[in-house]
């Protein structure tokens, strides 16, 4: 992953170092430099399905910052180095000469969650033996040797890695011993990886009430554009935010998409959640904020339907709070007196959790990742999850209906004591259900990439999504494996996002997702060890219906995840990757 590899045609090279079309007859390629502590190798693939086309980090693009060689500033030639050079003394202005015959261009491919793969374009109006000081802002420097030959240009490709994510200039120097002169060219680079803050549950968006857009339903095959950067206190320059989102007032069934831009929302092949007429449907979304600061939600169904958008916490690429996987730990159940006083929770009443110190969540956490499950509700209601010691607010993480079980992801910030609150916005009792996924804590790195545009790796109504699977349903009672990160037995990934949707249901049931203790080989030669059924939900669903739920788990040691029906009719299963969690410099 820390070395993929870079093809650049010589015609966008000759553009990038101003040089005319056709006057360079070949790239001059000078080598390749490696720094850092993993980018000495790239995982190791073996056949088709068990490689790079099993590698799910590899299909996530990262950004690409370009510094052209127009903004290259040159130092003239000083002392003896300038009067004693022969091409110094061939001309009276050979010194201004030499200054300007020197360009730089740079482009940074940024890869994983720490890495960018930066190509050093050097270009000349003459033959030129130069030296190249790349300076990674870090506290780091490469350096290497260049031959450059008339009207041509070196193109030398340097794979760096941080050891902690965040903002960096890159500074690249080329001195011509001979001449003296010197050419700089800079750029400033971002980590793909991200850390969260956590942020008071606060409605964003509701299109019944007017805020966050025109109060009227967004139409059929339409979009609203929601503020994000600067709406609460999130801020300028954010890169992802989480947000709960709430489709109601439905009357036909579609789904809705979510995206940085209105031309991937719109044309985006995943979805964030489904529903059918008269649903009301939440999930927990992590989407890529633009850069003017909106994300874009598309309504694909063909007639209108009201949105609501409570934000919860957001990343940026700077030191906030890390994510750490857990094994999912049921830590609430009210019907077994589990974590609370066994009984309903009554209509409108509330209970508080302490969650830190306990379920491997670390004292100091900001915020929890839980699977929050509603059931034997006595009448329609909602749930909501926030800081205990806060008042509650008008937001909502769980809707459900009389006699439904249902469940959602939360991401939900920590109160200064330790703990959070659960309320039962609904009129009657409810039982209640709580499973902790993972927390976000200053004492954690491991920190966030999330793709441009979230890509599905399973759906087992299509042949060959993934794995080359042919097309068929999750029986019964059983699980399907994954592998998401190639062949390897020392995983870089600690987490996946994922976002799972469970359809064409024939019975009642609910779905298990797991880390598997099986490598990949296992499964091809027939040696597997049969994991361990969970006990812990992470979405419920009833005959008929199509229920989505974000999921974050890690893999087991080769980078396996496992998917249980844990009903007794088969279902079909979505899964599409919103993102995953890596531990930079590790």
């Amino acid at each position: 992953m820390r070395n993929r590899r870079l093809v650049v045609s010589a015609a966008i090279v000759a553009a990038a170092v101003g040089l005319v079309p056709g006057t360079a007859s070949a790239v001059s390629v000078s080598g390749a430099t490696t720094s850092g502590a993993k980018a000495s190798g790239a995982k190791a693939s073996g056949a088709k399905a068990s490689g790079a086309d099993r590698d799910a980090v590899r299909k996530v693009k990262g950004r690409t910052f370009s510094s052209p060689a127009e903004r290259t500033v040159t130092t003239a030639p000083s002392g003896a180095a300038a009067k004693g050079s022969a091409r110094a003394q061939q001309a009276p202005d050979a010194a201004t000469a030499a200054d300007q015959r020197l360009r730089v261009a740079l482009n940074a491919y940024a890869e994983g969650v720490d890495t960018f793969n930066l190509e050093t374009i050097v270009s000349s109006q003459e033959y030129a033996l130069v030296d190249v000081v790349i300076a990674w802002g870090d506290g780091t420097t490469d350096t290497y040797n260049a031959s450059v030959m008339p009207r041509d240009f070196d193109l030398h490709r340097t794979t760096h890695q941080y050891a902690a994510i965040g903002s960096y200039e890159i500074k690249v120097t080329v001195k011509d011993p001979a001449t003296g002169g010197e050419a700089a060219n800079s750029l400033t680079v971002a980590t793909e990886g991200t850390e969260f803050t956590a942020h008071e549950p606060k409605r964003l968006l509701d299109t019944r009430e007017g805020i966050g857009a025109a109060r009227a339903k967004v139409g059929a095959r339409s979009s609203v554009a929601l503020k994000v950067a600067g709406a609460g206190k999130v801020p300028a320059g954010v890169r992802s935010v989480v947000l709960n989102l709430t489709v109601t007032n439905t009357t036909a069934p579609g789904h809705v998409s979510a995206a940085q831009e209105k031309g991937l929302a719109e044309n985006a092949q995943t979805s964030v959640l489904n529903y059918v007429a008269g649903q009301s449907v939440p999930n927990l979304v992590i989407v890529p904020v633009g850069e003017d600061g909106y994300v874009h939600l598309f309504n694909a169904g063909w007639a209108p339907v009201d949105l609501l958008a409570d934000v919860t916490g957001y990343f940026t690429a700077s030191k906030a709070a890390g994510y750490g996987a857990l094994a999912p730990t049921r830590i609430v159940d009210t019907r077994e007196g589990l974590g609370t006083a066994k009984g309903q929770v009554p209509g409108y009443g509330s209970f508080d959790i302490g969650i830190t110190g306990r379920a491997g969540v670390p004292a100091g956490a900001t915020a929890v990742a839980l699977n929050l499950t509603v059931t034997n509700p006595r009448s329609a209601g909602h749930l909501t999850a926030y800081p205990a010691g806060k008042p509650a607010p008008t937001t909502s993480n769980v809707n459900f209906t009389a006699g439904q079980t249902v469940a959602n992801a939360v991401i939900v910030p920590v109160g200064a004591d330790g703990k959070i609150t659960i309320r039962n916005g609904g009129w009657n009792p409810a039982d209640v259900v709580v499973d902790v996924v993972g927390s976000y804590s200053p004492q954690n790195r491991s920190a966030l990439v999330v793709p441009r545009v979230p890509f599905r790796i399973l759906d087992t109504r299509v042949n060959g999504s993934w794995n080359d699977r042919p097309a068929f349903p999750l029986a019964p009672r059983s699980y399907e494996w994954l592998g998401l990160e190639g062949d390897t037995s020392t995983p870089e990934v600690d987490a996946w996002a994922l976002n799972t949707t469970v359809t064409n249901t024939r019975g009642d049931g609910f779905l298990s997702v797991a880390p598997d203790p099986n490598f990949w080989v296992d499964y091809v030669r027939g040696l597997e060890r049969k994991p361990q059924r969970p006990v812990s939900s992470a979405l419920n669903w009833t005959a008929g219906a199509t229920v989505p739920n974000l999921v974050q788990t890690p893999g087991g040691k080769g980078g396996m995840v496992d998917f249980w029906n844990q009903g007794w009719s088969s279902v079909d299963l979505v899964v599409d990757l919103t993102g995953f969690y890596e531990t930079p410099g590790a």
